[in-house]
């Protein structure tokens, strides 16, 4: 992997960055529950239960991603209270912690997203191995993150507010060779 430890501090040449958008809004929540309790959130937020890892599904505007056997991260894009939803109506034991102020969604729409982010994530992003519905933690250069593809071109990023500069900086250094 490439050296860009002081990419934020690094004069980038004019880059067209419009495939990269950014989402603040929304609401994310940590889930933690044993099977019971992930089946029963699911139900109550109208998702499919999946026990598959490395799995995203939806409904609507709500997502769920899979993040270890008794882990979960729900996404509202609506900023829908779900913690609320959870926890005035759940009867297993379980932990649902709001992450909506840590963190933000990057979105790469672009024909060679999967390029662009293979240059710093040491996983194998081709379609064949990562395909569409597949999301894990993974790092990008120094940055941890969620990574979740959701179309052939496209890959949504859940990143800690704190280390968005910093990563949309190597993707401009990396977008440069576009």
């Amino acid at each position: 992997m490439a050296n860009h430890a002081h990419a934020t501090q690094a004069a980038l040449p004019p880059v067209d960055l419009s495939f990269i958008t950014q989402q603040t809004d929304g609401t994310r929540y940590i889930f933690r529950g044993n099977e019971a309790a992930k089946a029963q959130a699911f139900r109550l937020l109208g998702l499919t239960l999946t026990n598959k890892p490395l799995t995203a599904v939806s409904s609507g505007h709500t997502h769920a991603l899979w993040l270890g056997p008794d882990e979960t991260l729900f996404i509202s894009e609506t900023g829908k209270d779900l913690q609320q939803t959870l926890d005035s109506q759940m009867s297993e034991v379980h932990s649902t912690v709001n992450v909506s102020h840590r963190q933000l969604t990057l979105t790469i729409r672009h024909p060679q997203a999967e390029w662009l982010l293979q240059a710093g994530c040491p996983l194998d992003l081709h379609i064949s191995q990562f395909p569409i519905g597949t999301c894990t933690r993974t790092q990008f250069e120094k940055t941890e993150l969620v990574l979740w593809r959701t179309a052939a071109d496209t890959f949504k990023i859940e990143i800690w507010r704190s280390f968005a500069e910093y990563l949309t900086g190597l993707l401009a250094l990396t977008a440069a060779e576009l």
